[in-house]
């Protein structure tokens, strides 16, 4: 009797717990709210926006022909916004522009904001520190010099000399081929070169993971013997020897003149048969979560930057650099199994975040992790990363056929795009200012933060011109 009546308690809270549930949601769905936003395409009866924290959102209605690519506005709108979805399903009540000034007004209500800044571009983030420095560079720069800082190109060699300056490249990256049978001045002077070249300082990047991927390390004159992958690091002296490892690592690219490592791999793979296995940890999410924290913490201080990749994680797809893969995981999988890692080399300090052109089709069926508004949203919003997220090599098999690649990966939320062909991503990102699928004001705010970042990490203060 006793066992019946607890059991029909619990069954009555159970009910109203639920029936409380169903209430709130109701009332947040009638309920009125506001959001602050730039507008970032118009693309027929689709308008995407980005918010204040950076969350990109696309609505479908036909009340907002009266906007413009970059304006500023405000939203009333009924309904929850979900920023995994693709688009979303709210109500949108009405759309007010924002007068110039409104940042303004706003910024001296609000101690955590730098006069003078647009509101919209802070984020009191991990470069907040430089960002009025980065606001009065990125003031005097040019169009061209903005989108240019977008672009981490791949190194080509004598066209890198001339093309730096012509493209006001972010940056080069440096593959084996650059170092073979190079001596450590030969590549000083290679890495010296380019830089002397630039009228900002470069990020001189490169995959230094160690085992597989050894682009310096292949070669015996640079390096006495290659970098061992993280599995034979962690086998044979655990985290403390990995911690070493990246402490010598960092000592020997910073001694080339490389400033970003795109390192560590913090996909979760246990699974031996599976593609990226050799280059990871081969740990389970939480040992992968300790190798993230540990590299990022020890790459502190040492002049060298280290990348987590590939967000969201790469699981068991097979090579994206011929093929696109699709990945029929949820999105629990995903939150619970995948992201932890990155979540722990971001509460380290990273600085940069590389996402892969994976297609999770339980998250987004329709476009690559590199090209999704909802993959670059859970980085901003379920993570809260305010660093760099760039994407994988755009040149590679998955996306490189991709009609418009580089606008759509700017309107995705990447901040830097790795390419190959960075003339053609350069010419597309101003081709798209210039017919206003993209606002001025966007690329703005990108080589803002990239600016940020170069000066967070002491480049600026070196060489600028």
């Amino acid at each position: 009797m006793k066992k019946t009546y607890v059991l029909a308690i619990i069954g009555a809270v159970g009910l109203l717990t639920f029936v409380i549930g169903v209430a709130t949601l109701l009332l947040n769905n009638k309920e009125i709210q506001t959001m602050d936003a730039t507008v970032l395409n118009l693309d027929g009866d689709k308008l995407t926006i980005q918010d204040s924290n950076n969350v990109i959102y696309t609505l479908s209605d036909k009340s907002f022909l009266d906007l413009s690519v970059g304006d500023r506005i405000l939203i009333e709108y009924t309904g929850l916004l979900d920023t995994t979805n693709s688009e979303q399903d709210i109500k949108v009540i009405s759309y007010t522009k924002k007068a110039e000034n409104d940042d303004a007004q706003s910024e001296n209500k609000n101690d955590n904001k730098i006069a003078g800044i647009p509101e919209s571009w802070q984020d009191n983030g991990i470069f907040k520190q430089y960002y009025t420095l980065a606001y009065e560079k990125v003031s005097k720069m040019t169009l061209e010099e903005k989108i240019g800082q977008l672009i981490l190109a791949r190194y080509d060699g004598d066209k890198a000399l001339e093309n730096v300056k012509k493209y006001n490249l972010g940056g080069y990256v440096f593959f084996e081929k650059d170092f073979n049978n190079k001596s450590t001045e030969e590549v000083q002077k290679m890495i010296k070169d380019v830089q002397s070249k630039a009228t900002i300082p470069l990020i001189t990047a490169v995959d230094e993971e160690g085992g597989n991927v050894v682009r310096v390390s292949s070669n015996s004159k640079l390096v006495a013997e290659k970098f061992k992958s993280p599995q034979e690091l962690y086998k044979n002296g655990g985290f403390d020897t990995i911690k070493n490892d990246t402490l010598n690592k960092s000592k020997v690219l910073k001694n080339l003149g490389l400033n970003v490592n795109f390192a560590p791999v913090v996909d979760v793979a246990t699974n031996e048969s599976s593609y990226m296995y050799n280059r990871t940890i081969g740990l389970d999410t939480e040992g992968t979560s300790q190798y993230a924290k540990t590299v990022i913490a020890a790459s502190k201080g040492t002049g060298v930057s280290y990348s987590l990749k590939h967000f969201p994680g790469y699981g068991d797809a097979i090579d994206t650099h011929t093929d696109s893969t699709r990945l029929d995981v949820t999105y629990d999988t995903v939150v619970n199994d995948y992201l932890p890692p990155f979540k722990s080399g971001i509460d380290e300090g990273a600085e940069v975040v590389m996402v892969n052109h994976n297609i999770y089709d339980r998250i987004d069926n329709a476009n690559p992790a590199s090209l999704s508004i909802g993959i670059h949203n859970m980085l901003r919003d379920r993570l809260g990363f305010t660093g760099i997220i760039m994407t994988d090599n755009l040149d590679m098999g998955a996306v490189k056929d991709t009609a418009d690649l580089c606008t759509k990966a700017i309107l995705a939320g990447n901040d830097m795009l790795i390419t190959t062909d960075y003339q053609g991503c350069f010419n597309a990102i101003n081709d798209s200012v210039k017919n206003k699928t993209i606002s001025e004001d966007t690329v703005s705010k990108l080589a803002f933060r990239v600016i940020a970042w170069k000066y967070y990490k002491g480049l600026m203060f070196e060489n600028q011109k």
